[in-house]
């Protein structure tokens, strides 16, 4: 057990407690948590990735570190092409395995979303519900 002793080598486990909470406050500041951002793609591909990315941005403004597959496999993936398509949605189930939660944005569910929400439940992720402006709108 380490001893709480002051710089004169006194015992002041005040001032060792104080210091640890400082330090412990410091690092749980510093950690961000991924989440899953779950929202459409298919139909508007321009206007749900600007949206996606609005997404992204407000998870990190509440201190998370946001995973948005469908903003990066698009990149180098066919969208149109069935089969990239569904290989797509799986290497991104595969990353949603890493978060601690799913954020779902928007009133419509896509039939890609449906297929992560789903996948999230049977991990007992914790699921968010959010409108389009980013308000909060339940939990699951």
């Amino acid at each position: 057990m380490a001893m709480k002793r002051n710089a004169e080598g006194y015992h002041d486990p005040t001032a060792c407690d104080a210091l640890s909470n400082v330090i412990r406050e410091e690092r749980r500041k510093a950690y961000r948590a991924l989440v899953f951002i779950c929202s459409p793609y298919a139909g508007d591909m321009e206007g749900n990735a600007r949206r996606a990315r609005e997404y992204c941005r407000f998870a990190v403004a509440q201190n998370c570190i946001p995973l948005a597959p469908h903003l990066y496999f698009p990149q180098f993936m066919e969208e149109c092409d069935p089969e990239q398509r569904s290989l797509g949605i799986a290497f991104g189930l595969v990353l949603q395995g890493r978060c601690r939660e799913v954020w779902v944005f928007g009133r419509r569910i896509s039939r890609g979303m449906a297929v992560e929400i789903e996948k999230a439940k049977e991990r007992n992720l914790r699921l968010r519900y959010f409108t389009e402006e980013c308000e909060e709108v339940g939990t699951e």
